[in-house]
């Protein structure tokens, strides 16, 4: 692709980290379906160019990104609660998307568009500079063994990339149950010059009472896991 269809200022994504895991899944019929049939209406296709998202959604209005939405609950009641402002989807697993399209056709949204594509190359490729208002992280795999730490998605190189594609004063929420994945953002996110603490040094916030409770959470819950929350400010350049 010619230098001239990406956005400016483009950090070149690195191929060790990932978005996601591939794993196996099982997709139903009605998510099949909605694949085809509901595509058209949510979807939209990865091109590796710049995304204009004021054409995308027919406005310009605060536009919002979850990377890794799983089934997509969440992002649906976010967005359906939410109709002030745009909502970006990025998950590359099938079944996850095609549960996310039935539940985005079911509310009837119109401030909803989904990507089945690597958040990371989304990201570096696609959106511009300082385009996105908020940026959700929730429940990542927190590749729990010390021999795959290097695959965890909140590393320095991913969080500058972050930075880049978000407006000063724009707010980046993460949540994870494994405590020392919760403590591994904590540090990145504290050594980044790029993000400020919004609950001060060192610190979780509580559970924000807007964020929608996921499958994961839930499961996390009946092991006995507990929820940690950070929330960190885009600092101006």
């Amino acid at each position: 692709m010619p230098d001239s269809d990406r956005p400016s200022d483009q950090p070149a994504p690195r191929r060790g980290i990932r978005s996601f895991v591939q794993r196996g899944g099982r997709i139903t019929v009605a998510q099949e379906r909605a694949l085809l049939a509901e595509w058209p209406r949510f979807g939209v296709d990865y091109s590796g160019q710049a995304l204009d998202l004021a054409q995308l959604y027919g406005r310009t209005a605060p536009c919002v990104l979850e990377i890794g939405f799983g089934d997509g609950d969440s992002l649906v009641a976010l967005a359906a609660a939410h109709p002030e402002r745009n909502f970006l989807g990025a998950e590359v697993h099938a079944p996850g998307v095609g549960h996310c399209l039935l539940a985005a056709a079911a509310a009837g949204l119109a401030n909803l568009k989904l990507v089945r594509h690597d958040a990371v190359e989304l990201l570096a490729r696609s959106i511009a500079p300082g385009a996105l208002d908020e940026v959700l992280i929730y429940f990542a795999d927190p590749w729990p063994k010390k021999r795959h730490h290097k695959r965890r998605l909140v590393q320095p190189e991913f969080v500058g990339l972050l930075a880049s594609r978000m407006r000063p004063g724009g707010l980046l929420r993460l949540a994870t149950d494994w405590q020392p994945y919760a403590e591994w953002m904590l540090e990145v996110l504290e050594a980044s010059a790029d993000f400020e603490n919004c609950a001060g040094a060192a610190r979780f916030v509580p559970r924000p009472a807007e964020r929608p409770e996921t499958k994961f959470e839930r499961r996390g819950t009946r092991l006995g896991h507990v929820a940690r929350d950070l929330v960190f400010a885009r600092r101006a350049p």
